[in-house]
């Protein structure tokens, strides 16, 4: 092979790269974009997760995900700062948000639990203990047959859809006393598993064994007590948008909720399928049994 010969082959080689390279840059731009998703810690792990898969598929598009809380969520979506807000409520249920607007899109449902620091010597309340223990009334476990240990509440921030789900479905709709508040449910389990004493609240994904998970009047916190209603403290977890999304907000929401992601991440993650739920929730905490009447 002559040097000119070699040569015009190197070229050839060089612009077929070249063109290869080309298109894949102008696919990577026309599939690209970013998008951000804010609010509830307990959806966080679920949405992170389903971006990361998501990024991986589809090459130059981004999911930034952060935490904050429901409330931050709400407002950060209400007020368009960002393209998805991360919701365990019904925007209507959260104070100061205009839910006119907002369009839900349910991706899964949460089991909330008590979790207390395994020094305590409890791992079962009444409904009417687990009240008394957040509202102040009972500041030693000793006093619910537990460790003679003072009592260390550990609550959400104000605004936590978490917060909110487990004062209404867990202590009978009780304002938690005033104690030290945490804005992410990975912090509140930290600080449970190394307080003796401490008790809060997380949704089942959180759960470790360095916690004690609490079962309330003789029922487990189990997914399938979730989905019958034996076990009542749950919750939707809602992307929410403003407006009808559109461009790559619209699919990545399509693909967190396609069967494929609800049959594998979404279980494996601790969450339940909407699809598994044997009844639903209204915004007025209104429970219904699929196809029949209201609880």
């Amino acid at each position: 092979m002559t040097k000119r010969r070699w040569l015009q082959g190197l070229l050839l080689m060089i612009l077929v790269a070249l063109g290869i390279f080309a298109y894949q840059t102008r696919q990577a731009s026309q599939a690209g974009g970013s998008i951000t998703a804010v609010g509830s810690t307990a959806l966080q792990p679920l949405v992170e997760a389903a971006g990361e898969q998501y990024t991986a598929d589809h090459l130059g598009t981004f999911i930034n995900v952060q935490g904050g809380g429901t409330g931050t969520g709400l407002s950060q979506i209400q007020e368009g700062a960002v393209q998805i807000g991360d919701s365990d409520l019904f925007a209507a249920e959260q104070k100061g948000i205009r839910a006119k607007g907002l369009v839900d899109h349910r991706v899964a449902v949460v089991g909330i639990t008590p979790i207390v620091n395994r020094k305590n010597g409890i791992t079962r309340l009444t409904t009417k203990q687990l009240t008394a223990v957040f509202t102040g009334q009972v500041t030693n476990w000793k006093q619910v047959g537990g460790k003679d240990l003072p009592i260390v509440l550990i609550n959400r921030a104000q605004g936590s859809g978490t917060r909110a789900t487990f004062e209404q479905f867990g202590i009978a709709g009780h304002q938690a006393k005033t104690a030290q508040e945490q804005d992410s449910s990975g912090m509140v389990r930290q600080i449970v598993q190394t307080t003796p004493g401490a008790i809060s609240y997380v949704a089942f994904s959180y759960v470790t064994k360095a916690v004690q998970a609490v079962s309330l009047n003789g029922v487990a916190p189990t997914e399938d007590n979730v989905v019958t209603n034996r076990w009542k403290i749950w919750s939707y977890e809602h992307l929410y948008t403003k407006g009808q999304p559109t461009g790559l907000t619209k699919d990545f929401i399509a693909y967190v909720q396609s069967p494929t992601i609800q049959k594998t991440l979404v279980r494996q993650l601790g969450y339940l399928s909407p699809s598994q739920m044997h009844v639903t929730r209204d915004v007025n905490g209104q429970v219904t049994p699929i196809g029949g009447t209201h609880s």
